[in-house]
């Protein structure tokens, strides 16, 4: 491969390089971490493993001058002993190469290194003669202490000797032992960190979506699609076939379909992928990501910020002068976010975040916009705002839309409607039934988690001060089932990490049984909005058995599949195989295992299509008959309030309102 730096290149770099500058820091200002020093060289080892030597070098070249300003010199070469280790052994092993070669890079890297010291004492000459004359001295004290004892002055006479030898000769014994610790360190380094980077070989290196520069003008519409497919490496069916689509200026297109449908793969060809048959026609590049061309809004939009404050990550990649033209402030207010611009990212809701990607999108005035899912973590009302949104800007700003979408609802403001279906275009989306709801037992009185004036600040103290919560009293019955709702913003998330005792509440208690859930990890488990985040195993079973602890075995693994409507034979698959809404079902089986006193599900029906929402619906609907207690924060409220015994409005923070409390908790 040639050319500048991949997005995927420069992305795994900068995650690699924090690590490394993390590892190397803490290793250096902490005594009792100084071990941390010794896995440093993974990170950059697993990125010489994957990609080309210049994302090593620029990675190590950030992390070097980050770690300079962080800790000083020493450590900062600390980053460069590591990157020479993980370069040699990640660089060897990618090429397919052995131990000899390893053994001939790292005589070539130690001579580096030995004339690198060498150099280094010779320009500080004042530096060295100093820490020379306080070497001479110590040697020249202790051999006078030694002389008044006749049986120890054979050993200061000794002492004193070897000292003038090693610095009279200095640059050849430092030289020496330099190169022979480097080769020493390499051929170690060769067994343990290769050792590692095998069993990191699994994890994907690359995008399946990326695609190949486009050297053309930026010049995306109108694009038109004749006969497009697409197949995957390694599979023997079409993603997308015989698709025929224009795009014109001027026009608000709705794609929909369920999920597997082709959607997104949709999105990554009108962003510039070249399909596997057919072809498109488009007047330039597709430009994406730069002024003038393509712009993609992702479901998942943590993934697209990248600046610390909300200001900063509107104009994130921009020139200082494209920076210096984007109205800001107008942008903020156009999608719901005015006068958050001093806002921390971090502390941002799901919601906000999409309207802020948005935002982000606009400041580069593209030709067109792709919303892929944007509206799947917005509540309903944040839902109809940024649709709306979507609908003016072919008028307002002169920018073709596309939102692709599982609501039909969504689309509805959209010139024309796309339906896609197993990869290919259709009439109309199939119907699914809706999801059925068994009678259950009614839970019991006894109190099992409860939150008695809870409060939570984020980033306390500083100037990004932010307030999630201001006072949640709430009580939790066992075997109870309580939906919690709230727009975007209103505190469910950081309320269902409070609970989960992942976050400890500024103010207040949060109690599991009398004792704080802080002090109970585990006890109440939380599924995430996007369930792959906590999948960290290569394969289903794996996984399941982590999360169930050393005593799970592959009976309890099968147990725990069939908990939640999976086939035992999916133990065996591949975590990146995972559907959406399987992934959520074998967090699910993960939590059987593990058997937890509550369960908190934070947006558990977020985007899947209809019929994966009817199956999590039926799966919750088992697993609450069985007895389960379960707390579900969702903005899907029509299709999980059957299964609810009450609902808690959640706004700014406080808890409005409980409204249909269980007849047997009054």
């Amino acid at each position: 491969m040639r050319g500048p730096l991949r997005p995927i290149e420069l992305a795994t770099g900068a995650v690699m390089a924090g690590l490394t500058v993390g590892l190397i820091t803490v290793g250096s200002l902490v005594p009792l971490a100084a071990a941390l020093q010794l896995v440093a060289a993974v990170p950059l080892g697993l990125l010489a493993n994957r990609y080309r030597l210049r994302a090593l070098a620029t990675a190590t070249v950030a992390a070097f001058l980050v770690t300079f300003v962080a800790a000083g010199l020493m450590p900062a070469l600390g980053v460069l002993s590591a990157a020479t280790m993980g370069g040699i052994i990640g660089g060897v092993r990618r090429h397919g190469r052995g131990l000899p070669t390893v053994i001939a890079l790292s005589v070539v890297a130690g001579l580096g290194w030995a004339v690198i010291s060498i150099g280094m004492l010779l320009v500080f000459a004042n530096t060295r003669e100093l820490v020379f004359e306080a070497m001479r001295n110590t040697a020249k004290g202790f051999q006078d202490l030694t002389a008044k004892v006749s049986l120890l002055a054979p050993l200061g006479d000794f002492a004193n000797y070897l000292t003038v030898t090693l610095l009279r000769w200095w640059w050849l014994y430092l030289g020496s032992i330099v190169a022979l610790g480097v080769l020493v360190s390499a051929v170690i380094s060769w067994f343990i960190l290769g050792t590692v980077l095998d069993r990191l070989a699994w994890l994907p290196g690359s995008d399946r979506l990326d695609a190949p520069t486009d050297d053309r003008p930026v010049d995306p519409l109108p694009v038109r699609l004749h006969d497009v497919g697409y197949r995957y490496l390694g599979t023997d069916v079409d993603a997308l076939a015989d698709i025929n689509l224009v795009i014109n200026p001027g026009e608000f297109v709705a794609a929909v379909g369920h999920n597997g449908s082709g959607k997104s793969t949709l999105t990554r060809i009108l962003a510039g992928l070249p399909p596997t048959s057919g072809f498109v026609d488009r007047p330039g590049s597709a430009g994406l990501g730069q002024a003038g061309g393509t712009a993609l809004v992702l479901q998942r939009p943590e993934s697209q910020t990248l600046g610390v404050s909300v200001a900063d990550d509107v104009v994130w990649g921009l020139s200082a002068e494209l920076a210096a033209e984007v109205d800001v402030d107008g942008l903020l207010a156009e999608v719901g976010l005015d006068g958050m611009g001093a806002f921390e990212t971090a502390t941002l809701s799901g919601g906000q975040q999409q309207r802020l990607a948005v935002a982000a999108a606009l400041a580069r005035k593209p030709a067109l916009l792709i919303a892929d899912e944007a509206t799947s973590m917005i509540d309903p009302d944040g839902r109809r705002d940024l649709v709306t949104l979507l609908a003016k800007l072919p008028r307002r700003h002169g920018t073709v839309v596309v939102l692709v979408t599982h609501h039909e609802a969504d689309a509805a403001a959209a010139d024309r409607v796309i339906h896609l279906a197993n990869g290919r275009t259709v009439d109309h989306l199939p119907s699914w039934p809706q999801p059925r709801h068994t009678q259950r037992s009614r839970p019991t009185a006894e109190p099992l988690l409860t939150l008695r004036g809870v409060k939570h600040t984020y980033n306390r103290g500083t100037p990004w001060e932010a307030v999630a919560l201001r006072g949640v009293d709430l009580t939790v019955h066992r075997g109870e089932a309580v939906l919690i709702v709230g727009g975007n913003g209103s505190g469910k998330s950081t309320l269902a990490w409070v609970m989960a005792g992942l976050i400890a509440p500024s103010v207040g208690t949060c109690e599991l049984r009398g004792k704080p859930v802080a002090d109970q990890i585990g006890k109440v488990a939380l599924a995430f909005q996007h369930s792959r985040l906590q999948l960290q195993k290569q394969t289903v079973g794996a996984e399941i058995a982590d999360w169930g602890g050393h005593a799970t075995g592959s009976a309890a693994v099968a147990r725990a599949l069939d908990a939640v409507g999976l086939d035992r034979r999916f133990a065996a698959r591949s975590i990146e195989e995972l559907s959406g809404g399987q992934a959520k079902r074998v967090v699910l089986a993960a939590m059987v295992a593990s058997a937890p006193q509550v369960v908190v599900l934070d947006e558990p029906l977020a985007g899947l299509d209809p019929h994966g929402r009817a199956e999590v619906v039926e799966l919750l609907a088992r697993l609450r008959d069985s007895g389960w207690t379960l707390i579900i924060i969702s903005h899907d409220v029509g299709d999980v309030t059957a299964l609810c015994d009450r609902t808690v409005v959640l706004t700014g923070g406080f808890i409005e309102t409980n409204l249909r409390e269980s007849e047997s908790l009054r």
